[in-house]
């Protein structure tokens, strides 16, 4: 059975998504690898052994597309209002918070925050199928 390692994005400014994404979701530098041409940047935490893979391509100066091919990361929460509250705090890029309803049930209560590149990161109330 395969095991889910990391994702990876593109992203311009290493230093300013380095601090987003340990501003948002408490994610530190596990290894930082330089290459000829581009470094590749590993993010994680101690909740999982999942990582974010960034990938800064030298000499880049214009913004990558995240294109209409990307769908998002999702991270679960154990509240969700209150990260709503930091992340809108903390002055980040933040949609609306959703109830999500299915067959007149509770199926899922999100909001999404946008990374400095233009990612979308979805941020879940941990239950259910979000753990």
């Amino acid at each position: 059975m395969a095991k889910m390692i990391h994702s990876m994005i593109r992203v311009l400014d290493e230093a300013r998504s380095i601090d987003f994404y340990g501003k948002a979701f408490g994610l530190k530098v596990a290894e930082r690898v330089p290459f000829d041409g581009f470094t590749l940047i590993y993010l994680s935490n101690p909740k999982t052994g999942f990582e974010l893979e960034l990938t800064v391509n030298a000499g880049r100066k214009e913004a990558y597309d995240p294109g209409n091919g990307y769908g998002h990361l999702a991270v679960s929460v154990a509240d969700i209002d209150a990260e709503y509250r930091r992340f809108a705090d903390l002055g980040l890029t933040v949609g609306k918070l959703v109830d999500m309803q299915r067959d007149g049930a509770p199926f899922a209560r999100f909001f999404f925050v946008t990374d400095p590149d233009g990612y979308k990161i979805e941020v879940l109330q941990r239950g259910g199928r979000f753990q």
